[in-house]
C-alpha cells in the first residue's frame, strides 16, 4: 500500500523545533513537505551547534524527507512564486508571532483567497489571540503558565527542567499535527479549508491532567515532590545505586509492590507502599538504603524477569543500543552514519523509510516550483533577481 498520507502537498514555513517536527511526522507518514526558507539564513538550526560548514546534527534529525524552496517573501515576485506552490498544497504551516505572515502578504486569508481548500495551521506560544498572544516565549515559560513547572521538582527543591521540551513538542509538534489532519479529513469531505489555531501553553495546560484532577477531587494540589507521581509515596519514585546511577520504581499497584518487597527480601515494607509524610519518608530512606547496597547492573540482573515495573535510568547512549529499542527499530542512520529516531509508531502494510536525506537551503526551488507551473526561464529570473534561490551543484553535496 502507498503511505498513508502519499499526495498531500504541504508548505512549511517553520523553523528550528516545533514546527519541524510537526512537518516531520506529516513527511514520515508519506506527505510531500516543502520547506519554504528564506534567501538569507534560511531554517537556522541547520548550524545549531555545528562545526563551519557542517549541517547540525540537530537539523538532519528533524527535517528528513522534505524539499526546499528558497523564496524571498518580502520581494513581490518570491511572493508570486509562493502562490503558485500554495495553490496546489493541502496543508500550510507556520510558526511565526500572530500577524508575521499577514503582514509578509501571505497569511491564511491571503491563501484561502486563491486556495479555499486549504488547512493553514498557526503555531506559536500563545495562540493568536489573548492578552499574551504578542509575548515573546520559550518552552520553560509555557511550563511555568501551565502549571507544570510548579508540579515538577523534587521535595523542597526549586522546579526541575526536563531536557525534553514538553510544550514544544506536545504542543507544537504533536498537538499540531492531530488538528492538521483532522482539518484535512474535512477539507476532503467538504472542500472547505480551515484556519488551525495551536499555542503551545495551551496544549500544555491541557495535558496538564493529574494536577487538575488533584485540585478537583481534593479542592489543592500538593507541592511537588510529595504528589503520588513526584516522589511523594515510596512505590513511585528514583533510588540511587551503589555506582552514583539511579533505578525507578513504578510500582503503583499492589502486585507489583508486593514483587519489589520479595525481590528486596523487605516484605515488612509490603503495607507502606502508598505512606506518606513521616512514615513514607522513613519507607523512603529505606530504600535508599536497599539500593544503595548494590549497582545499577547488579540490581538489573536481580530484577530480571521479574514483574514489578522496576527500571533502570538509563543515559541517552545506553537507549540507544537497548535490545527493545532495536527490536522496535527506533533507531535509524542515514548514508553518513548519522543516527536519528525513527516514527514512534508503526502501520500495518506501511514500512518506514528515509526516502530523502535533509535538504540543502533550496535544493529543490528548480524542481518544485516546474512542477507548480513556472516555466525554466522564469525560475532562472526569480534567481538572477534574488528573489529565490538554489544552491550551486558542488553547494548541495557539501550541504546535504
Amino acid at each position: 500500500m502507498s503511505a498513508p498520507l502519499a499526495g498531500l502537498r504541504v508548505l512549511d514555513l517553520t523553523r528550528l523545533l516545533p514546527g519541524p517536527v510537526c512537518t516531520l511526522h506529516l513527511a514520515d507518514l508519506g506527505a510531500d513537505v516543502v520547506k519554504v526558507e528564506d534567501c538569507g539564513a534560511g531554517d537556522y538550526a541547520r548550524t545549531l551547534g555545528a562545526k563551519p560548514g557542517d549541517v547540525s546534527a540537530f537539523f538532519r534529525m528533524v527535517n528528513r524527507n522534505k524539499r526546499s524552496v528558497a523564496l524571498d517573501l518580502k520581494d513581490p515576485r518570491g511572493r508570486e512564486a509562493f502562490f503558485a506552490l500554495a495553490r496546489g498544497a493541502d496543508v500550510v504551516v507556520e510558526s511565526f508571532r500572530p500577524g508575521v505572515v499577514a503582514s509578509l502578504g501571505v497569511g491564511y486569508e491571503q491563501v484561502r483567497a486563491i486556495r479555499p481548500s486549504v488547512v493553514y495551521a498557526s503555531i506559536s506560544g500563545y495562540g493568536q489571540t489573548g492578552p499574551r498572544a504578542m509575548a515573546a516565549g520559550h518552552d520553560i515559560d509555557y511550563l511555568a503558565y501551565a502549571g507544570i513547572l510548579d508540579q515538577t521538582g523534587s521535595r523542597g527543591g526549586p522546579p526541575a527542567l526536563a531536557n525534553l521540551q514538553i510544550a514544544d513538542l506536545l504542543g507544537g509538534a504533536a498537538s499540531a499535527a492531530i488538528a492538521i489532519l483532522a482539518a484535512v479529513v474535512g477539507a476532503r469531505a467538504t472542500g472547505r479549508g480551515r484556519h488551525v489555531d495551536v499555542a503551545m501553553a495551551d496544549a500544555s495546560l491541557a495535558h496538564n491532567v493529574f494536577a487538575l484532577h488533584a485540585l478537583e477531587q481534593w479542592g489543592g494540589t500538593l507541592p511537588r515532590g510529595e504528589d503520588l507521581l513526584t516522589g511523594g509515596v515510596p512505590c513511585y519514585g528514583v533510588y540511587p545505586t551503589r555506582d552514583g546511577r539511579w533505578i525507578a520504581v513504578g510500582a503503583l499497584e499492589p502486585k507489583f509492590w508486593q514483587a519489589v518487597c520479595a525481590t528486596l527480601g523487605r516484605p515488612d515494607l509490603v503495607p507502606a507502599g502508598l505512606a506518606s509524610g513521616d512514615e513514607g519518608a522513613r519507607v523512603r530512606a529505606e530504600l535508599e538504603r536497599e539500593f544503595s547496597a548494590r549497582s545499577l547492573g547488579e540490581w538489573v540482573a536481580r530484577f530480571d524477569g521479574v514483574d514489578a515495573c522496576v527500571a533502570p535510568v538509563l543515559t541517552l547512549a545506553e537507549s540507544l543500543t537497548d535490545p527493545q529499542f532495536a527490536a522496535r527499530g527506533m533507531i535509524v542512520t542515514d548514508g553518513d552514519g548519522a543516527r536519528s529516531y525513527a516514527p514512534p509508531w508503526t502501520l500495518s502494510d506501511h514500512v518506514f523509510r528515509v526516502e530523502r536525506a535533509p535538504p540543502a537551503q533550496g535544493e529543490h526551488t528548480h524542481e518544485v516550483l516546474a512542477e507548480a507551473g513556472l516555466a525554466a526561464a522564469s525560475v532562472d529570473a526569480l534567481l538572477a533577481s534574488g528573489a529565490a534561490r538554489a544552491p550551486e551543484p558542488r553547494d548541495r553535496a557539501a550541504d546535504v
